[in-house]
């Protein structure tokens, strides 16, 4: 077992960052992941990393270093919030096309407008067809765990696919937790050194991502979505050689209380912990609950969903950002395509709540639950259109 460490969870991730030996950190400061690198900015000047850190002058320029110095054979780190992810956008979608295997932490929270600096998950929606790996982080320990996690899958020569660790912004980010720090052994047994699988070299002159005319493209992206979905035993691979080192078990999909279930949660992020305890408190009471947590965003874990939602009757999804003019949340829209043609699928309620950081207790999950119970009691199905913004002041 790692050092146990009270820290914050931001200088955590920071120093995982270093154990992992990056080479380059490129990134621009911005609310609430300027924790992060302002504390990778410390490492670097006071010579406990040896990387280069590069202080651009805007998220656009930082994806853009990152991948010159991915392309270049550097391992490389980067991270953002909100608006500079939207500014970034551009260069986040061709980082996934160059197949660079950047890593970068996505402190999560609104985007505007109108202005918010708090959490919710509009940000990282704006990017769900990026081309990029995703997974959510539930808390500081999931968060330092999946910092090794992404470098190994991302740098693995048969995946070679850029990373996104998803934290809620200031509920992950800002909180003091315990975290079991790994050992320099552990880091070493567990990731390899970089090794890229495509370089550019001036002794050996290569072309990445030039013009494609109308004859390849399509040939390009489909080559693109199979490589994320070849990803799929290489992030089990690198899921089951964690619990061999450090003994903690992560699943695309994992459950909670849902033996004997017949309604279940499905939540993402830090809420899912939240959600437990109301879970709890629905079982003292009888009532037969459960809970799905979701942590591969992508590629998305369909036969998992699939398996984990069999026996369910209701299953209340829970969103943290919208699709307007749409049924309801994106997260919500992905369960209902995953679960179309399963027979016996479950009725679906849509919950859009906790946007900018508003709290959702236990409580209101308990309040959920019972939304629920009246609308699965009244004359019609749960129709696609019934999502439900929840909390909104009269």
């Amino acid at each position: 077992m790692g050092q146990r460490v009270g820290v914050e969870n931001s200088i955590a991730a920071a120093e995982a960052i270093k154990m992992a030996n990056v080479d380059v950190v490129a990134a621009y400061p911005i609310t609430p992941q300027t924790h992060i690198v302002e504390h990778l900015a410390e490492l670097v000047a006071d010579g406990k990393l040896d990387a280069e850190f590069i202080p651009v002058e805007s998220e656009h320029s930082a994806m853009s270093v990152c991948c010159g110095s991915s392309a270049a054979g550097a391992r490389t780190f980067t991270c953002t919030s909100s608006q500079g992810l939207a500014l970034m956008n551009e260069i986040v979608f061709i980082a996934a096309s160059l197949r660079l295997p950047i890593v970068m932490i996505l402190a999560n929270r609104s985007l505007s407008g109108p202005l918010s600096i708090w959490n919710d998950h509009t940000d990282v929606m704006s990017v769900r067809d990026c081309g990029w790996i995703q997974v959510f982080a539930d808390n500081g320990q999931e968060l330092f765990d999946h910092v090794f996690f992404a470098y190994r899958v991302a740098e693995d020569p048969a995946v070679s696919l850029p990373v996104i660790i998803n934290i809620d912004g200031f509920i992950v980010t800002h909180v003091i937790e315990a975290i079991e720090y790994w050992s320099e052994e552990q880091v070493k047994k567990y990731l390899p050194d970089f090794k890229p699988v495509n370089v550019l070299n001036p002794d050996k002159p290569i072309t990445m991502g030039a013009f494609a005319l109308p004859g390849i493209f399509t040939e390009a992206k489909k080559n693109q979505d199979e490589a994320i979905l070849a990803s799929r035993p290489h992030i089990m691979k690198a899921w089951g050689e964690m619990e061999k080192v450090v003994g903690r078990k992560y699943e695309p999909v994992e459950t909670y209380k849902l033996e004997g279930a017949d309604t279940a949660f499905l939540t993402m992020g830090s809420f899912s912990e939240t959600a437990s305890i109301a879970i709890d408190r629905l079982r003292e009471q009888g009532k037969p609950v459960g809970q799905i947590k979701l942590r591969l965003w992508r590629p998305f874990p369909f036969d998992e969903i699939r398996a984990a939602t069999k026996g369910i009757k209701n299953l209340i999804v829970i969103d943290r950002a919208i699709s307007y003019g749409g049924p309801g949340g994106p997260v919500a829209s992905e369960i209902r395509a995953a679960l179309y043609q399963e027979k016996n699928m479950p009725a679906i309620a849509n919950f859009l709540c906790g946007f900018a950081g508003r709290d959702v207790t236990a409580d209101d999950f308990l309040a959920m639950y019972g939304k629920t119970e009246e609308l699965v009691k009244g004359r019609r199905p749960i129709r696609e259109e019934d999502y439900i913004f929840y909390g909104v002041r009269e």
